[in-house]
Order: C-alpha cells, then structure tokens, then sequence
C-alpha cells in the first residue's frame, strides 16, 4: 500500500470522529462505561467477523502478548482518562486540553525512523489547535478542576503515544486491533459496575445511535486509523485530526443542536489553514526528497 492510500484510509477515521458527538448525545442516558463496554463489543465483534471471513487468526495467533498490552492500554487508557476528566473538570476545559493528542502526534513524530519534523507541520499544527481551542475554550473565567485537568494532559499523551508507537510495530497485522477492542470492552464492565447505575437507551433512537457509534467511530474508525499511522503521512494525518471538533460541531448545527458564529467560522479558516499549511510541508518535503 502507497503512503498516500494509507494517509487517506486515515483520514477515514477523522471524518467518522466528527460524528462521535451527534451519535453519543443520541445515546442518552447511557453512562460512559456502559456505553464503552456497548459500543467497543460492536467494534470488536466487526473486527472478529473480518478477521474470520479473512482467515486471519493464524496472524492474530503471531502477535506478541506485549502488543495486545500495549493496544489495549492505548484504547481503554485514553477512554477511562478521558471520561474521567469529564466527570473532575468542567467538559469544555477537559476536552481543550484533551486535544492535545493530535499536536503530540506531530512533534512526537519527528523522533520515528524515517520521519523528518518540518516548520511547517510545527505551525500548521500549533494553528491548527487554535482554532480547535476557538470551539471549546472555556469562556473566560479562567480553568477550573485542576486533578480533571491533569488526567485531559495524560489522555492526550496516550493516544499520541500509542498513535505513533503504533509506526514502530508496522509489521502486526491490523486485524490485532479487534483484540484491542474486545478488551476493551472486557475491562470497561468492571468500571461501569463500580461507578456507575445501568441505564439502557430508551427508544429506538438510542439504540440506533448506540450500533452507529459502535460501528463507526468506536469500530471501523480504530481499523483505518491503525492503516494510516503505521503506513501514511502521520504529520499530516496529526494536523488533520483537528478537522474532527470542527466537522462535529457543523454537524451539530445542520441538526439544529448548535448555532452558527462568528467563532465557528473563525475556527474553521484556523484548522482548513492549519491543515493546508501541513499538507503544503508534506508535499514539499516529498517533492525534495532524492529519487
């Protein structure tokens, strides 16, 4: 596979993250774990159906016990910090900080083999974030929920780390990341068991919204992601990721749960600009590289 294919199987996984937040209001008044559990048994199951249509569990079989650790530490840590944050900081505070990740991806990139940070995958990220900072930025009375805060830093170190230590096991088969999912699911049972009260969706709605969520964002999503950090343009795939808060709230404003503002378009010329500026270094850098 080309890298450029491989960065555009990713970029698949940028646009089914901007629907995580339509579909998980959907799924109100599921708790967090509950829906964790839900939703990464239904990516886990997709998985486990490729996997088997594939013949693939001789290579499943192949991979070291240490990958599936580090896998499943990379989806059920980032989930159970993230969800965390949200429950000891205000939500727009902790997800700023959260976001985070895809910055971490594209300096944290430049110490991969192979890999060359360029100034202007450095701006487009830093700008990049400012818009994303535009759209969920506290509003002005400072930060608050300082333990909250902290576990948003560590969440954004996860999912960066594992997104591009993930570049240095290119050769384990994609098919490993059902396994991630499955336990994933598995260790979130215990969590909801002990912090939470079990609540099902109460319509048809929101159980349509549970299997969508379940199968995209929480399922397919993980699978191309896998594709495009191991084998795609990882900067930029970084730089792009912040497309995902801007595309989630443009959703939500076709559906009517956010309006449109002054803040919305000033935050989508950031990230386009952001992203553009990356994608102008990565073919530069191409188009310099020796033959």
């Amino acid at each position: 596979m080309s890298r450029h294919s491989a960065t555009a199987i990713g970029l698949i996984a940028v646009l089914l993250w901007a629907l995580l937040a339509l579909f998980t209001i959907g799924t109100d008044p599921v708790p967090p774990f509950q829906l964790n559990a839900m939703t990464f048994t239904l990516g886990g199951t997709i998985g486990l159906l490729w996997v088997a249509a594939t013949n693939g569990w001789s290579r499943l079989r192949r991979v070291p016990l240490r990958v599936y650790l580090f896998g499943t530490l990379g989806l059920f840590g980032y989930h159970a910090l993230y969800f965390s944050a949200l429950r000891l900081a205000p939500p727009a505070e902790a997800s700023l900080i959260a976001y985070l990740w895809p910055l971490f991806i594209v300096l944290f990139s430049g110490l991969l083999p192979g890999e060359r940070l360029g100034l202007y995958h450095v701006l487009g990220a830093l700008i990049a974030f400012a818009g994303a900072a535009l759209l969920i930025a506290p509003d002005g009375n400072g930060f608050t929920g300082g333990v909250g805060l902290i576990l948003a830093g560590l969440c954004a170190l996860t999912w960066s780390s594992y997104s591009v230590l993930s570049r240095t096991a290119g050769a384990i088969p994609t098919e490993s990341v059902a396994v991630f999912c499955v336990l994933t699911a598995l260790l979130s049972v215990p969590l909801h068991l002990m912090l939470e009260v079990t609540q099902w969706p109460q319509d048809t709605t929101g159980w349509g919204a549970v299997l969508a969520l379940g199968i995209g964002p929480v399922g397919l999503a993980f699978y191309v992601w896998d594709i495009g950090v191991k084998a795609g343009d990882i900067q930029l795939l970084g730089v792009a990721s912040y497309a995902a808060p801007l595309l989630s709230t443009l959703i939500l404003v076709l559906v009517g749960v956010a309006s449109t503002s002054l803040t919305l378009l000033t935050a989508a010329a950031l990230i386009s600009g952001g992203a553009g500026l990356a994608a102008y270094g990565s073919a530069l850098r191409q188009r310099n590289a020796p033959r």
